[in-house]
């Protein structure tokens, strides 16, 4: 495709991952680390500079402005719909999910006995519970099976009060399942929208930060993302300019998605 970042073809891509997946089940990890240190010293590892073929990418303002929308599914999207679709189980019972419903529905099927929205405004005839989740102690505690919370804590200036009240309402063993951005453009900014985007999430940090109200056993934390699936989320691209096998490689030093299961103690 002429919007992706050129840096080889896409078959010869996939070999040299296929070619790296045989070389790590195969060779001893001692073997493994003495050919990196000598690629790194003889400087094998690196592109020439200069020669790397930006193509369509090789500009100053994204390809689209609004997180590829228009492209088709947007790449942080892609994997919230990943994350939450591997753990749809949770989405049970009352569910209350934070801006829209679109993944409790998606998700939950029959298993969701009740499904309410949490908005910060006023309007929305799908909203059923207004509050500022730093300040949301008129919602009732022990209240929900599973809290559905994505692309939202980013967005609070005071994280921990919000996460506190999110452990709050939660019942015994019940679950949240929440998702921020790691790598990504600024979505809101205060005096445009109804509110600002404060922070960028890494794994170490969502770990910790619910550590603080689950126990530390029952957090489960996943990252999605790789350099290639990390330029093109910031150039606006959609999970259909790339293949499944360049969306779904993980690269942990590349966090486009960092996302956490945490359940209430019972």
């Amino acid at each position: 495709m002429t919007d992706r970042l050129a840096v080889g073809p896409p078959g010869r891509r996939r070999a040299a991952r296929a070619v790296r997946a045989i070389a790590a089940a195969v060779l001893p990890a001692a073997l493994r680390r003495w050919l990196r240190a000598q690629q790194r010293r003889l400087g094998l590892h690196r592109a020439p500079v200069g020669s790397v073929n930006f193509g369509a990418l090789r500009r100053v303002s994204p390809v689209s402005p609004v997180f590829g929308i228009e492209r088709g599914l947007p790449i942080d999207r892609y994997y919230i719909e990943r994350f939450v679709s591997g753990r749809a189980a949770d989405v049970r019972g009352r569910v209350l999910e934070i801006g829209d419903a679109r993944y409790t529905r998606k998700f939950g099927g029959d298993r969701v006995t009740r499904s309410e929205v949490l908005h910060l405004l006023d309007g929305d005839p799908d909203v059923t519970i207004v509050a500022d989740l730093t300040r949301a102690d008129h919602v009732p505690a022990d209240a929900f099976d599973c809290i559905i919370c994505t692309q939202t804590i980013q967005m609070i200036y005071e994280p921990r009060p919000a996460v506190a009240h999110l452990h709050r309402i939660l019942r015994p063993g019940g679950v949240l399942l929440i998702t921020a951005h790691g790598t990504s453009r600024i979505a809101r900014r205060e005096g445009v929208d109804p509110w600002g985007e404060y922070w960028r999430m890494t794994a170490q940090g969502m770990r910790r930060l619910l550590a603080e109200r689950f126990p530390a056993d029952r957090i489960e934390i996943a990252t999605y993302g790789n350099v290639l699936a990390a330029v093109a989320s910031l150039h606006g691209l959609a999970a259909e300019d790339l293949d499944r096998g360049e969306l779904d490689y993980l690269d942990p030093d590349f966090e486009v998605l960092v996302a956490a299961r945490a359940v209430k103690a019972t």
